[in-house]
């Protein structure tokens, strides 16, 4: 896979499970809705700075691990594509009906910033995906700790970029996000994704 190639394709995978509704929409959502606009994009720059903390943290440890041994590294990569399919076919198999917009699990922060950047960084889900996600768009050969960063990056852009629109139109995507099978088919949708590029992890031949 070329560099261009490479980065062309997690911009679309991205894109995908970026407007895949999950804890972040949730939380932007949720304060826009019962706090404004500002505080929500707030939220959100926070969260982008979690996602960017996590792609440091993989991409030094891809990197590390690369150098050390062939062999772990495979191991994590088997371990990456489990974890995938198995999300994948979670979502296949048992969708949600709803978007869930309470936030009785998240602490009453009034720093809206540290608020979306401790949602990421205290929640390992985020560092368990990006370490399986993000090694399939590393071309090999590559500084792997500079494309961590910059698919992290890219990642973050979209982010920002969905959740502004989330801000803007916070009332009707709510409404849409819970009529029936709406929910569901963008589930399903992105289990399939998750199942394909766990198939693809697993079967990439050694870098």
């Amino acid at each position: 896979m070329t560099p261009q190639t490479a980065l062309l394709a997690f911009t679309a995978t991205a894109a995908l499970l970026t407007v895949t509704p999950g804890l972040d929409t949730a939380l932007v959502l949720r304060t826009a809705a019962t706090e404004g606009a500002r505080r929500a994009m707030l939220t959100a720059i926070g969260i982008a700075l979690g996602c960017l903390g996590w792609g440091l943290l993989v991409g030094a440890g891809l990197g590390a691990l690369l150098a050390a041994s062939h062999l772990a590294y495979d191991l994590l990569r088997w371990c990456g594509a489990i974890y995938l399919m198995y999300l994948g076919i979670k979502l296949i198999g048992a969708p949600r009906a709803t978007i869930e917009l309470s936030a009785e699990d998240q602490p009453d922060r009034p720093n809206w910033l540290v608020r979306g950047f401790l949602t990421n960084m205290l929640n390992p889900k985020v560092g368990v995906f990006y370490v399986s996600f993000l090694p399939q768009f590393i071309p090999a050969g590559s500084n792997v700790l500079g494309w961590s960063v910059l698919l992290a990056m890219v990642h973050n852009l979209l982010g920002l970029v969905w959740f502004a629109a989330l801000v803007l139109v916070t009332r009707p995507l709510i409404a849409w996000l819970r009529r029936p099978g709406t929910l569901p088919w963008l589930d399903r949708l992105t289990g399939t994704v998750f199942v394909a590029f766990g198939l693809r992890l697993a079967l990439e031949a050694r870098r």
